[in-house]
């Protein structure tokens, strides 16, 4: 039965979102940048509903409120990363419109990342790492001025449930010079959607958000 219920989502997203990502580029000029991740973001709410009867997957997030607390404040987001359901649910479900990290290459995958290309993101050259990190502080400043929360995964890859991986300094850096607050976000994700399988499996994702961390001093 999982084996079934994931060729059918996999099918799903084979024939939504080539038809998603071109509405976008086609009413993208139309729109600004705020409407834009709103319009994106329908993309994200639908698949991550969509799993919920298909695949039976579901989501419980704890310790919403403190970031409900600092809404208007400047955030560095620091996740987890163990598959792909966290990066699509974020969008989707977090209160604050987000800028993600991310490597250059998702640019390259076609519609998805022609869709993403269009939103104001920043993407890095991850074999300059010096560079890289020069991008992430630059940007990252421009976009909390522009009112965004910065999302970053340390650990730079998919990492399976119950690993570690050495957390980069990239967003502890990004924090420290905009002193912005840092929310951490511990999830299992990996579990119902894990690294490089086709299958997903039944069960709940719990999303734990913790407190605001102070960077300044």
């Amino acid at each position: 039965m999982t084996l079934i219920r994931s060729i059918l989502f996999a099918l799903f997203l084979l024939i939504f979102t080539p038809i998603w990502s071109v509405l976008c580029i086609l009413v993208f000029p139309f729109l600004n940048p705020e409407n834009r991740y709103r319009f994106i973001g329908l993309w994200n709410k639908i698949v991550i509903w969509i799993l919920q009867p298909l695949c039976c997957i579901r989501y419980e997030i704890r310790g919403m409120e403190n970031m409900t607390a600092v809404l208007d404040q400047p955030v560095v987001v620091l996740s987890k990363h163990q598959s792909a359901y966290e990066t699509i649910a974020y969008i989707a479900l977090l209160p604050k419109q987000l800028c993600f990290v991310f490597k250059r290459e998702l640019l390259w995958i076609p519609f998805f990342g022609w869709a993403l290309a269009l939103l104001k993101m920043i993407h890095i050259n991850r074999n300059k790492k010096e560079t890289a990190a020069l991008s992430v502080v630059g940007q990252g400043r421009k976009r909390l001025a522009e009112g965004k929360w910065i999302l970053l995964f340390p650990e730079g890859t998919r990492t399976p449930t119950g690993s570690h991986k050495p957390y980069s300094k990239g967003g502890a850096r990004l924090a420290s010079a905009t002193e912005a607050l840092v929310i951490p976000i511990a999830h299992n994700a990996g579990r119902c959607w894990p690294k490089n399988s086709f299958l997903k499996t039944p069960g709940t994702v719990i999303f734990s958000i913790g407190p605001a961390i102070a960077s300044a001093g």
